[in-house]
């Protein structure tokens, strides 16, 4: 059995948190593939080597000294590798890096050299092989992964090095470049790998105990959620609740690969575990009724009011015209017989507003358009809930006693969300509401 264990930048911030990293492997013979960062913050005001690296290439860009910022960058890699008695030769990696630089060099480059240099420091810690992610991660022109040629050259590649580090975030280009992730793209990588290698499960270390059942700054000390489905995760990441990369889902739950959430801080907690909808082990999980609650501030709702709108065709369709033709992504669309709604963030619209009422009116020809703004949108998730006769009810009942007015509803037909729209300063309320009634 193979394990995939990915370690973010706070676990690899210093000397100290390399330790706890090299006690968990050691921990775990099966830990033979290690996907890593680049050094995260060490404290509160500290510097992420990620932000550095783009602040540096930002500085080349516009012609402006960087010289300072870059050695902030080789000493704190530096500091690790004495602290750790280790004899990887930094110093030639970096003449290489600042020769590029000066030269010119994509970004891509010069931002994949933080994780570059965490995985080589790593490898010779743990003893491991260093497998360059640009020589096992492949793009196509489109910068979309390209899947049978990257399997095929780590299958070849932990074949050759059974156990190896490889650094998260970036791969090649056809032509030779090096090209990232989106931010937070390690988790990508090791959701690649853990697919390519048929691992048994892709562990992701952070700094958290896995994923809390709600905002720990709107909840005090929120359950942690044992085990969550691949469909409750995206739900909840989409309304706010940041963990892992959502992108980092598809490749492990098209593979039926769990994946499990866990703190190099506090290693002997279980963490929250990923899975697909049939797996066995959902049947041995505390029955809450939802499984998490997240959400986010400052949507705007457009209402168009019509007569007889429900016997008339392509009313919604011209109204979504109008939003695309400014670009406004849109969250959702409650409806009603004469009515309809459309929910965007306030922060896209804002914008275009008086241009999108002004089409609204002259191409839908309603009878009303209203906006509503400084509406906060609450998910609450659970697979459970389908099963419980009168969910949506209670949940409403709830928050109506607590003197918290709905604005909206909307809720899915596989009822695994119930979305409540409520004012912005109801939000950390109706959040608390819901939490206390169906958690506690």
């Amino acid at each position: 059995m193979i394990k995939v264990a990915k370690f973010g930048g706070s676990s690899l911030a210093d000397a100290e948190q390399f330790k706890k990293v090299k006690n968990i492997i050691e921990n775990d013979e099966n830990r033979r593939i290690v996907v890593v960062s680049a050094a995260g913050k060490r404290f509160k005001e500290d510097n992420k080597i990620t932000d550095l690296l783009y602040l540096c290439y930002a500085h080349i860009k516009y012609s402006v000294s960087y010289e300072s910022m870059f050695s902030i960058i080789e000493n704190r890699y530096l500091e690790i590798r004495d602290e750790l008695g280790l004899k990887c030769n930094l110093e030639s990696e970096f003449r290489i890096i600042k020769s590029r630089m000066k030269k010119g060099m994509n970004r891509d480059y010069l931002v994949s050299r933080g994780e570059y240099l965490a995985g080589m420091l790593m490898a010779e810690y743990l003893g491991y092989d260093f497998i360059d992610a640009e020589n096992v991660i492949f793009f196509d022109y489109n910068g979309k992964v390209d899947t049978e040629k990257t399997r095929e050259a780590m299958e070849k590649a932990v074949e050759r090095s059974p156990k190896g580090v490889i650094p998260g975030f970036y791969g090649t280009l056809p032509n030779g470049e090096i090209k990232l992730f989106s931010r937070g793209g390690s988790d990508i990588t090791g959701a690649i790998v853990s697919d390519c290698i048929k691992a048994a499960i892709y562990e992701n270390w952070t700094d958290v105990s896995g994923i809390l059942m709600a905002d720990p700054n709107v909840v005090k000390d929120p359950k942690r959620i044992e085990i969550i489905t691949y469909s409750e995760l995206r739900e909840l990441s989409y309304m706010g609740a940041n963990v892992l990369h959502t992108d980092a889902v598809a490749p492990v739950k098209k593979a039926n690969i769990p994946i499990n959430i866990k703190n190099t801080n506090a290693p002997e907690n279980p963490g929250t575990i990923i899975v697909d909808e049939n797996n066995e082990l959902l049947k041995n999980t505390k029955n809450y009724f939802i499984t998490g609650i997240a959400g986010k501030k400052d949507f705007s709702v457009i209402s168009i009011y019509k007569d007889h709108m429900s016997g008339e065709v392509g009313a919604i369709r011209k109204a979504l015209e109008i939003f695309e033709k400014y670009k406004v992504s849109i969250e959702h669309i409650p409806t009603g017989i004469d009515t309809f709604s459309i929910v965007a963030a306030t922060e896209n619209i804002k914008k275009y507003l008086y241009e999108i009422v002004a089409d609204l009116k002259r191409e839908c020809e309603p009878s009303e358009v209203k906006v509503i703004d400084n509406i906060s949108l609450i998910a609450t998730v659970g697979r459970n809930m389908a099963d419980r006769p009168g969910m949506s009810g209670k949940l409403f009942a709830a928050i109506g006693n607590s003197g918290v007015n709905i604005r909206m509803i909307s809720q899915g037909s596989d009822e695994i969300n119930i979305i409540v729209g409520v004012e912005n300063e109801d939000f950390e309320k109706a959040i608390n509401v819901i939490y206390n009634n169906f958690v506690i």
